[in-house]
Order: structure tokens, then sequence, then C-alpha cells
């Protein structure tokens, strides 16, 4: 499958977005050659009961509108290990992604989808506990907890591939000793091989490249850079502590990942580089990501059309040698302060 370099993000639309807004969204992206839009069963975000699983039901009623599911290579996503009860298991206490869990999933997200295909299934996260959300942390910690056999779930993917119901497979906030043990039970046993990894990437979070880009390149696993604005902060809409109105950080908090010590200071320096090169925050942010040769897309969302147009834009933005060698400059001072 050929996806276009900027994916869709849609995690906003059944919250902060209403379904005619994500039609739109839609609708554009596609006549802007972008034919790769990424969802979850788990969203809108953040997730809650009561919006689980609407984000695909507007997609699909999209679908169902405009006859075009053959135009768009269409991902989503599976939970991994969670203690919420919304989704499945409620019996279990903390529901894995067991087969028995990934085919309900699986069903249940095509029914809202109004298609017979997906073509990424991706876990969203592990099956199993990890020291930190990304589960690429700078600081590790060990973790406890029950899990599930790699093996089960992947499995359990195998079989969405054989059935049609799936095209490909992939991973999501995944570990390189993740990939590599997703990728060694394929080679024994000779079922499907996940084809990407969806991974927070971006100027102030670059702990893929530690150890990640090398399993990517090297075993054919292209990354999905989701977060590549650092959830707006790489904007610079929440600079000096301002709380822009209708912004998610406003809205709902859970901004922690970009509030560390050291974050300000980074950010400040990236700012500082874009303005003496007259560069646009946003767009140099996405920009970065996609000149990477391990990045197969990059994710965005956008709450309005405005900001939609803007990011889009980014991929026609110049690179060069001199300006990824000053962001590299700036790394080394303050690495991966947003982990």
């Amino acid at each position: 499958m050929d996806v276009s370099v900027i994916c869709l993000g849609t995690m906003t639309w059944g919250q902060q977005n209403t379904e005619a807004d994500g039609h739109e969204q839609m609708d554009y992206a596609l006549d802007q050659g972008i034919n790769f839009f990424d969802t979850a069963e788990l969203y809108a975000i953040p997730p809650k009961a009561e919006t689980q699983g609407s984000t695909e039901r507007i997609i699909g009623s999209w679908f169902a509108d405009r006859k075009n599911r053959d135009k768009v290579i269409l991902a989503s996503k599976v939970v991994g290990a969670t203690t919420n009860t919304w989704f499945r298991g409620q019996d279990e206490g903390v529901a894995l992604p067991s087969k028995k869990n990934v085919f309900e999933a699986v069903d249940a997200s095509l029914k809202r989808l109004q298609t017979d295909y997906i073509d990424l299934y991706q876990l969203h996260w592990p099956g199993r506990p990890f020291s930190i959300f990304g589960t690429n942390p700078i600081v590790w910690e060990p973790t406890d907890g029950p899990e599930v056999a790699v093996a089960e779930t992947l499995d359990a993917f195998d079989e969405l591939v054989k059935s049609g119901k799936v095209r490909a497979i992939g991973l999501s906030n995944e570990s390189s000793w993740g990939a590599m043990r997703w990728i060694t039970e394929s080679e024994k046993s000779g079922k499907e091989r996940i084809a990407s990894i969806q991974n927070a990437y971006n100027i102030v979070n670059r702990t893929y490249e530690v150890n990640l880009a090398e399993v990517g390149m090297r075993e054919n696993v292209g990354l999905l850079a989701y977060s590549p604005l650092g959830q707006g902060y790489l904007t610079g809409k929440y600079r000096n502590g301002a709380q822009p109105a209708g912004a998610r950080g406003t809205l709902f908090g859970r901004l922690g990942r970009y509030q560390t010590p050291g974050a300000d200071a980074a950010l400040e320096a990236y700012f500082d580089l874009c303005d003496a090169r007259g560069l646009d925050y946003s767009q140099t942010a996405i920009r970065f990501t996609t000149s990477k040769p391990f990045v197969a897309s990059s994710i965005i969302g956008a709450t309005s059309m405005d900001q939609l147009k803007h990011d889009i834009a980014a991929w026609e933005m110049p690179w060069d040698d001199d300006l990824d060698k000053a962001i590299n400059e700036l790394h080394l001072q303050r690495p991966n302060v947003c982990p």
C-alpha cells in the first residue's frame, strides 16, 4: 500500500469536532492527495465511555454517503491492556488483547466504519505493563501486571488478514524490544509480519531514533509519526503559560508529556531558530518528521479547517541539510525533554 506522506488524524471527531466537521476535513484531505486516514476504537480523545467509537462512526457515515471507500487507506486500532471496562472484558479486571477480544473489537470497528475491511489494523499499545506510555522512556521503571503473549495477539491478527477483514498489521506506542518480539514471532511461525509502528515523534521527542529507527530501517517497518506538533506545543500557542480557548490543553489538560523540566527551554530554543530563519513553527515541525527516511507518514490532526489547510501545506516546505543540522544541534543540547 502506497500511503501519502501526510496522514489525516481523526481523534478529535466526536468530541471537539462534529460529524459535519469530520466530513469536511476528509473531503478536503482527499482532494489534496491525502489517501491515508488513521483512527481507533478508543477515539474520540480524551477517552470516555460516552464517546468511545464516535470517530469510527463519523468515518463510517462519510464512507456511506460518499461511496468512496476504495479511495482511502484506512488504519484503525484495538486497545492494549486496559482497565477501562467500556470496551469489553468487564469480568477480566484488565482487558487484554487476547484472541477473543481482538476478534470482538475488529467486528465492532467494521460495523461502525460501515466497511468490510480495514487496511491497517494496529495494536494501540502493548498487551503488557510498560514503564511509560509510548514505551520509550528515558528513565526506566520496573513494571508488573497481567499480560497476554505476543504470540496470541499475533495469531489473532494473522487470522484477520487471512479472513480478508484486515490487509496489514501494525503496532503503536511500542518499544524496540516489543517490535523485535513481534518480528521474531512472525519469522518463527510464518504468520503476518508487522508493516508499521505508530509512535510519538517530534522535535522535542526523538526517542524513536535511539533504538527503533534502526529496527524500522533494517526490518522494513515504517514509522507513522504521531504528535508531530507535540500536542500543540510546537505551534507556540501555549507559550508563556497561555491557555487559548478551544485548545485541548485548555479543555482537557492531559499535556504532561510537554510540561517536563527542560521543556520550556527546548521549545523556546526551537522558536528562536525558526524566528531567525523566518520559518513557520508548525510547518517546520511537521516537515522535520517527513524529512526522515524511517518515517512512512506523519499524522496530523486539526480542529479547524484553517489549521488543517496550514498543516497539510507543510509537505511542500523546502528542507535542506543546513536546517537539519541546526535542529540536530539544538537537540543535542537538550535531548528528548518530552519523552
